[in-house]
């Protein structure tokens, strides 16, 4: 099967293909069809570059962009404001880090309980299957396993069914859709099941009905039995209180040093490159995928993560572990790692440690549309909504970057 054949050809060039596809059908259609989820292979009536989002193929600015450069403001409101949430929970997890730490201690605590507790273990493993017996729930946990992608209504209804029907731990949940999604993001992913579970925005939860499901299915799924008639919110500590995002640090190399490039899966273009006077003497790619879960990845998600750094950087080889970074800053003799910057997750712990060894200095830039962006995600989304038209407005004249 070649590239152009798969539901997410991994190269910039098909995700460009797609905004551009994409881009006039925004408005009317968008808004009216967005919620229907028609099955895999017929999500047409959404944008589906959620994967390209995830590695910065794209950005919210480059899709604002396209979209406003073909319609209305007005008429692309619905699309834009989708668009802008992944701005808003990345930006909302960066002042709050101590929530994916709490996620990641509940996993572990859970990656334990699954070993030794055959009645969950045994409810986890058929959800994560799809033998639950609940036809539109199986179809899509089968579904993501085989592309990689659920249409966000379906993510949605299979959240809830997962937490209030199943009654199992939503972080098993996020840990299962974090493992197969070729969107999967830390915050994103953690802050939507948290919202579904009555936790993010406390006592508000999502409730999957057999009605809405039927209806948004285009009737492929009527008649469900068994669904739960009530949504209690998950038990809870309240979120911590946002804190400041840090500043970042200017580059503080000279012309003479050896300075080598490290991508990652957040952020695998590396734009600052086009504003900074200095090349690269060697790149490599930190591959955290691994370290998103205690469990096995989806080799989906690895095979798309490593397609699309083969298109964008064909020369970078992919390093798994903080030693073998270090191993290679020693053999190229260099004097400086400049990298994108990891915004909550598994690269930053990996970052975090790399800087702790003190070897070399490392830099981080990142751009101007997060660092413009994320300090206005303090509270709810419908708050941080009433800044998008501004944002969208801004990003035009927005430079591609800022510096650490």
């Amino acid at each position: 099967m070649t590239n152009e054949n798969l539901p997410f050809p991994p190269s910039a060039a098909a995700a460009y293909d797609r905004l551009s596809d994409f881009a006039p059908h925004a408005g009317a259609n968008y808004a009216q069809k967005r919620n229907f989820d028609f099955g895999a292979g017929a999500h047409n009536h959404v944008s589906t570059l959620s994967p390209y989002l995830r590695m910065k193929v794209l950005d919210e600015g480059n899709v604002s962009r396209a979209v406003l450069e073909q319609i209305g403001a007005h008429d692309a409101d619905k699309f834009i404001a989708e668009v802008w949430w992944r701005t808003y929970w990345k930006g909302w997890m960066e002042q709050r880090p101590a929530v994916w730490t709490a996620y990641r201690d509940d996993l572990t605590r859970l990656y334990n309980d699954v070993q030794t507790q055959s009645g969950l273990r045994q409810r986890w493993e058929a959800a994560c299957l799809g033998q639950t017996g609940i036809a539109p729930f199986d179809h899509w946990a089968q579904e993501l396993a085989q592309t990689g992608y659920l249409h966000n209504h379906a993510r949605m209804w299979f959240a809830s069914i997962w937490i209030f029907t199943l009654e199992l731990p939503w972080q098993l949940g996020a840990d299962f859709f974090l493992r197969h999604l070729l969107d999967g993001d830390a915050a994103v992913n953690t802050l939507s099941w948290r919202w579904v579970a009555g936790i993010q925005t406390q006592g508000k939860t999502y409730l999957a009905d057999p009605s809405n499901i039927a209806k948004f299915t285009d009737g492929r799924f009527g008649g469900i039995q068994g669904l739960a008639p009530e949504s209690p919110p998950v038990r809870a500590s309240a979120s911590p209180e946002p804190q400041p995002i840090p500043e970042l640090a200017s580059f503080s190399g000279i012309a003479t040093d050896r300075v080598g490039l490290l991508l990652h899966s957040d952020d695998i273009c590396a734009t600052f490159l086009k504003t900074l006077k200095i090349t690269p003497v060697s790149a490599r790619y930190l591959d955290a995928t691994a370290a998103q879960s205690p469990w096995k990845m989806s080799p989906k998600v690895n095979d798309f993560r490593s397609a699309l750094l083969k298109d964008l950087h064909p020369d970078a080889q992919q390093l798994s572990t903080v030693q073998a970074v270090r191993d290679w800053a020693q053999a190229q003799n260099l004097d400086h790692i400049i990298t994108p910057h990891a915004p909550v997750g598994p690269v930053r712990s990996a970052l975090r440690i790399l800087r702790k060894s003190g070897d070399i200095p490392i830099t981080e830039f990142r751009r101007k549309i997060d660092t413009t962006a994320w300090p206005l995600a303090t509270a709810g989304f419908f708050k941080f909504r009433k800044h998008i038209p501004d944002l969208a407005e801004r990003i035009c004249t927005l430079n591609s970057i800022a510096t650490r």
